[in-house]
């Protein structure tokens, strides 16, 4: 007997006549109204490599889900692009796509009365809005990766893109070259290949339990990926026949370990961001602080980009991130009781999960860790009363002290950093680049990769109340909260002040006194105008603050 909770207050008895006969006229038969009905939320578009497949994907999907037994209806939601708008006032929307996708997932399943949900997604924005969708509805849902590109024939990527043009605008290389880089570098489809954002969150939605095991790391273009959108309709099936909802999956211990598993991979900033959304619209209490007690016990283990030199498929050929799971269980690093979409535990899925090869040396043991707590630091201060995410891998050090440059906007910074006016020993500011500030939280992937570029990495640091790119590496902190825009100390800071980073202490500081912070707070006249209709501004009145996951609700 299928699972009709909501599929049959639409459909069932003489008075829905017309209802049915809508759906008629997209296909269904008369038996497709005594089936449970399952949304397929597609990510679909041409906007962006990591994307493009994925009307392919959906349409395995929707045959699966038609051949367990149940319907499958397939709807596409937006997605934008990082990488294609990084550094443009464009990306004051990235963020806001968040809010858009789910959204309009969660609009699309409960106008139609799906009475489970599986999600596809494959950028940075488009798998935590999924999860923040399937989140609210509380039904047997699914998310499916949609995979990852493979590296270029010269084991480039997108990033090293960015960090060319650090190089060209340092003159070690001719236009020509940088033009070489760029043709060669992204051949898609899929998501960026290092652990940047989106593999990042596609390996926490796994590790969270809301993906069939495997489904984070498998190339985009590949049978695997095929192979787990076929295996996802007896999964949703499953889920509807048992009524395992996102609420029995997603619980404060699902997300400890996803948390675990992000520390291990080196994975991105966002994922601080994007997992205390997901959690808020789950109804469980999460903050920056669990980030902290997880870290501490937690190594570091991946040697994959940004920082590291692998690339995600490379990972996937030796087992993708569950032999590393089934290490960290086995040291009591994840909860093993958590239940997953399989229906069974996490323990369960990862029982009969082989090791890595011997010789492999991308995941490191947990004796010879790259780190041996999170490379994710929250830090408080005079400059973060409401915090701040860190990503120090260590290999930049661990304390910073220099002298501030400041600039109002990621533009005012970027032509600084391009010009060469940035040296060794500062501290590059970068505010009212914030949730409110921007509005949208703009990525600092450009500045950061220049700064790689130039060579600048180990000896300048970066602090802004924007947030950074998967690809981000260095000596960088984001998030800072409260933001320039609602006056948070960050912008009150003065060109030549001294600021500390103590990823020791979990510090930030800017070294001057208490006297002089309320002196300037008081002088302090916002600079930022805003914007005064469309989505951006309805976006700065209802968001919150990035220690909260920048919710908007």
């Amino acid at each position: 007997m299928s699972n009709r909770k909501y599929s049959k207050n639409l459909v069932d008895g003489p008075f829905q006549a017309a209802s049915r006969s809508m759906l008629r006229g997209v296909g269904f038969e008369t038996d497709d109204f005594k089936k449970s009905l399952v949304g397929i939320a597609s990510t679909w578009s041409k906007v962006t490599p990591c994307n493009m497949h994925i009307n392919e994907l959906a349409e395995i999907v929707e045959n699966s889900i038609d051949a367990s037994g149940c319907k499958g209806v397939l709807f596409n939601t937006i997605t934008v692009s990082d990488g294609i708008s990084m550094g443009t006032q464009g990306m004051k929307f990235s963020l806001v796509s968040r809010e858009v996708i789910a959204d309009s997932i969660e609009t699309v399943v409960g106008c139609l009365g799906y009475d489970g949900v599986i999600a596809i997604g494959g950028c940075d924005k488009n798998m935590p809005g999924a999860l923040m969708g399937l989140a609210r509805l509380d039904r047997p849902s699914i998310f499916i990766y949609g995979g990852s590109i493979q590296p270029s024939s010269i084991n480039t990527d997108y990033v090293t893109v960015s960090e060319k043009v650090g190089e060209y605008a340092k003159g070690d290389i001719t236009e020509e070259e940088l033009i070489a880089i760029e043709k060669v570098s992204v051949v898609g489809p899929g998501s960026c290949g290092g652990m940047y954002t989106a593999n990042t969150m596609a390996s926490s939605i796994e590790a969270l339990g809301m993906s069939l095991p495997g489904s984070s790391s498998q190339d985009a273009v590949s049978e695997d990926k095929k192979i787990d959108c076929t295996n996802a309709g007896i999964a949703i099936k499953n889920l509807l026949d048992l009524d395992i909802k996102p609420s029995d999956i997603m619980t404060k211990q699902a997300f400890e370990n996803s948390i675990a598993v992000v520390i291990a991979l080196g994975g991105s900033t966002n994922a601080v961001l994007h997992l205390l959304a997901i959690a808020h619209c789950i109804g469980v209490e999460l903050d920056l602080d669990d980030f902290t007690r997880i870290g501490k016990s937690t190594p570091v283990l991946a040697d994959i980009k940004p920082f590291g030199v692998h690339f995600m498929s490379e990972l996937n050929q030796i087992g993708g991130i569950a032999p590393m799971m089934k290490t960290m269980l086995d040291n009591n690093l994840l909860h093993g009781e958590c239940l997953t979409v399989t229906g069974k535990t996490l323990e369960e899925n990862l029982k009969n999960v082989e090791p890595y090869p011997n010789n492999q040396k991308i995941i490191m043991s947990l004796s010879t860790p790259i780190k041996d707590s999170s490379h994710l630091r929250v830090l408080y201060g005079n400059l973060a009363p409401e915090g701040a995410v860190a990503k120090i891998t260590g290999k930049e050090g661990l304390i910073f002290t220099g002298t501030a440059k400041v600039f109002n906007s990621e533009e005012e910074g970027m032509e600084a950093i391009l010009d060469e006016q940035v040296k060794e020993g500062d501290v590059v500011v970068i505010r009212y680049e914030g949730p409110k500030g921007g509005p949208g939280m703009r990525e600092m992937l450009k500045p950061t990769s220049a700064i790689m570029g130039q060579g600048l990495g180990d000896k300048v640091a970066f602090i802004t109340d924007g947030r950074f790119s998967g690809g981000t590496h260095g000596f960088v902190v984001g998030h800072i909260s409260p933001e320039a825009d609602l006056g948070g100390p960050i912008a009150l800071i003065q060109d030549g002040d001294e600021i500390t980073i103590d990823a020791n202490k979990d510090h930030l500081m800017v070294n001057i006194s208490a006297e002089e912070m309320k002196k300037r707070e008081k002088n302090w006249k916002n600079p930022n105008s805003s914007p005064k209709n469309g989505v951006l501004a309805k976006y700065k009145k209802t968001v919150q603050s990035a220690s909260k996951g920048a919710i908007t609700d």
